[in-house]
């Protein structure tokens, strides 16, 4: 997800997977000048980083964030990049690259003010966020498995405290949405939500509205179309995330 304050260019890239590749066509041939923020380091979200043309250029500067893990996070990105993987390692993409540990709390990068809380994924540390500006506000939550806290009140996991802080209020919630109800079942264990778990937690939070997205793989456009006509008469809109999307906060 790329990230602009109105009037510029996208400075705040939200993970790293093979869309990042999308983003060189939004700068003009320009070369990116801004922050990427990781929020874990699964393969989905992060193999796109050698093939940003727009960050790997002589004239780029990109600091790139991720949840600490207790190592040089350039190293710790080096385990699923460098030889015999890929040619090359993350120090060696053209232009400024800075690699920074973050932990959590709130830091301002490229003018937002970011709040990061630590949210249960199996498989490594992940970071839900909250990323507001003079404009309006987002969270963005895109592997969450509350159900590792346990059943909650509906048997999709609870609205927990981290979940809440970064959630509540805001004027759009970008949440993990990879299984229906009747999925859930066999793949509760696989460490992502369902979609009425991101419905109730936009409810309980009083967000503006709801992006589902992180679909399930196998998920054809009829049945994401058919997931979007169920919540027709919801509450607050809720859409499903199509690639292309272009939003403007506020939303609700």
């Amino acid at each position: 997800m790329a990230l602009a304050h109105d009037g510029e260019p996208p400075s705040l890239l939200l993970d790293a997977g093979t869309g990042l590749r999308r983003v060189a066509a939004l700068l003009d041939g320009a070369a990116f000048d801004g922050s990427i923020l990781l929020g874990h380091l699964h393969w989905d979200h992060t193999q796109g980083l050698p093939f940003f043309r727009a960050g790997d250029d002589p004239r780029a500067r990109v600091d790139l964030y991720l949840p600490a893990q207790g190592g040089d996070p350039v190293e710790v990105l080096a385990r699923g990049m460098s030889p015999p993987h890929f040619p090359i390692r993350p120090d060696q993409l053209r232009g400024a690259w800075r690699f920074v540990a973050l932990e959590e709390g709130t830091t301002v990068i490229e003018g937002f003010e970011v709040l990061a809380r630590e949210i249960p994924h199996k498989g490594g540390r992940t970071f839900g966020y909250r990323v507001s500006d003079a404009s309006g506000s987002l969270a963005y939550l895109s592997d969450h498995h509350p159900f590792g806290l346990g059943p909650g009140p509906d048997g999709f996991g609870p609205y927990h405290p981290a979940a809440r802080e970064l959630v509540d209020g805001v004027d759009l919630l970008l949440h993990d949405a990879q299984y229906t109800r009747s999925e859930f079942g066999a793949r509760a264990d696989f460490g992502h939500s369902t979609i009425d778990y991101a419905v109730g937690l936009a409810d309980v939070c009083d967000v503006g509205s709801l992006l589902l997205f992180h679909h399930d793989p196998a998920r054809t456009d009829p049945e994401l179309d058919a997931i979007a006509a169920a919540y027709a008469d919801a509450t607050r809109p809720v859409r499903v995330a199509v690639e292309g999307d272009v939003l403007h906060l506020p939303t609700g």
